[in-house]
């Protein structure tokens, strides 16, 4: 008896790491699909003629309806389970990606880019949610960081793979063969996963000092929790605005480096790949190396606390040189600085995601995520309207640069007011 539980749990431990794989595929294909329009835009920018303002605007058009779909994914999530919501969000953007060849005009990839954030809405509240019901929490902060390193990987394809599509069959086949691949995912996310019973323990994935885990184990059968109740917690806010204020930050790098290699920088479609492939390798090291950071500190026994703390203030230090790149001539001297902070903001992120899982049950976790995610593309509606306004009246980057400097340690002092001990937030059951 003693042996076949012995290889339910080896079987169980061998299997988060399968689903873990599967969450950094779906992840990569989000960005993928979510970085096109970036890539392409110099090219798209002659054929379609679009200014600095109107560019800007597609973009908040993308990151108003993300944080739509965040917020409504978030309880979807909790609803459905992980299984038929991921799939659910997967099949929405897929076919919002292969829409954008069908459109021509500002409002028609406006229209299109909406469609794309409210399916991409689902990818990171099912994918926390996913985290937390497979791995313990030591654990949880490696593998956000090794699935989250998905957006780097995609950011390193993308520009390798993307702008060749695009001269070699046009822009509209480019959109339309990176949308395809989700639906390729879609099959297999069906053909291997299954969403784990909550009812279920084992010793290798539950911490039975825990305190969040023992909510959850308390309160097995309980209702998700609603917005009103999740919104009045202290520890929901620090999530919050750790999103707001650090979400836009990324999303100028993923929508604006490559037009500020083109303007700044004077690269060509055919030369932007190489710079951005630099950029978004060294996202993944910062990615996994952050989320194994903070779990290496608590398994040398460090509190929670702590150990999340003190990895983001690190990421969060790191990014600081960023203030000074456009003083750097240099092209690779700018590029490894921009990379440093890129890398930095995902080690950030992963710790900053993972808060969310020491901070609420499993069963408030989708929604918990979703108003951070919406709070973040708030902040990226708000922070693209800033940079189309300051770029089209001044041309240059280095105020926007500097903003980006600054967002995580203010972040880091307000999340640490709020939340100084991350006590679990007390959920009724």
């Amino acid at each position: 008896m003693q042996t076949a539980v012995v290889g339910v749990v080896r079987a169980a431990s061998r299997y988060r790491w399968t689903v873990c794989a599967l969450l950094f595929f779906a992840t990569v294909i989000n960005y993928m699909d979510r970085q096109i329009l970036g890539l392409l835009a110099p090219l798209l920018q002659k054929d379609i003629g679009w200014s600095q303002i109107q560019y800007g605007r597609i973009v908040i058009a993308f990151s108003a309806f993300y944080a739509v779909g965040l917020l409504c994914f978030g309880r979807v999530v909790d609803w459905l389970g992980t299984r038929v919501s991921y799939a659910l969000a997967m099949l929405i953007w897929s076919i919002a990606a292969m829409m954008h060849a069908m459109v021509g005009s500002v409002m028609g990839f406006a229209m299109v880019r909406a469609l794309l954030g409210i399916g991409e809405g689902g990818n990171f509240p099912a994918a926390i949610k996913t985290t937390a019901e497979w791995f313990p929490r030591r654990e949880r902060a490696l593998a956000t960081g090794i699935f989250n390193s998905g957006a780097n990987i995609g950011a390193v394809f993308a520009p390798a793979i993307i702008p060749p599509l695009a001269i070699a069959f046009g822009w509209r086949a480019a959109f339309v063969i990176i949308g395809a691949i989700g639906i390729v995912w879609l099959a297999v996310w069906f053909a291997l996963y299954k969403s784990r019973d909550p009812k279920s323990r084992d010793e290798e994935l539950e911490d039975a000092q825990d305190e969040v885990e023992a909510m959850d184990a308390a309160n097995v059968n309980a209702r998700a929790p609603g917005w009103g109740v999740l919104i009045r917690k202290r520890q929901t806010w620090a999530f919050l605005i750790g999103k707001f204020l650090t979400d836009p930050v990324w999303w100028f790098y993923l929508f604006w480096l490559p037009k500020w290699l083109n303007e700044s920088r004077g690269m060509d479609m055919q030369h932007i790949g190489l710079p951005l492939v630099v950029i978004y390798a060294m996202t993944t090291v910062g990615s996994i190396g952050g989320g194994w950071l903070s779990s290496a500190l608590l398994r040398a026994g460090w509190s929670v606390n702590r150990a999340r703390k003190t990895a983001m203030l690190i990421c969060a230090c790191c990014v600081l040189p960023i203030a000074f790149v456009s003083q750097v001539d240099n092209l690779w001297g700018a590029v490894a600085i921009v990379g440093l902070a890129a890398a930095a903001h995902q080690g950030w992120s992963a710790n900053l995601f993972t808060t969310a899982s020491d901070l609420f049950p499993k069963r408030a976790l989708g929604a918990v995520v979703g108003i951070g995610g919406m709070a973040g593309s708030i902040g990226g509606v708000l922070f693209s309207e800033v940079i189309g306004q300051v770029l089209q009246r001044t041309g240059h980057y280095w105020v926007l640069f500097a903003i980006g400097a600054l967002a995580y340690l203010v972040a880091f002092g307000v999340m640490h007011l709020l939340s100084p001990r991350m006590t679990p937030a007390k959920l009724d059951a």
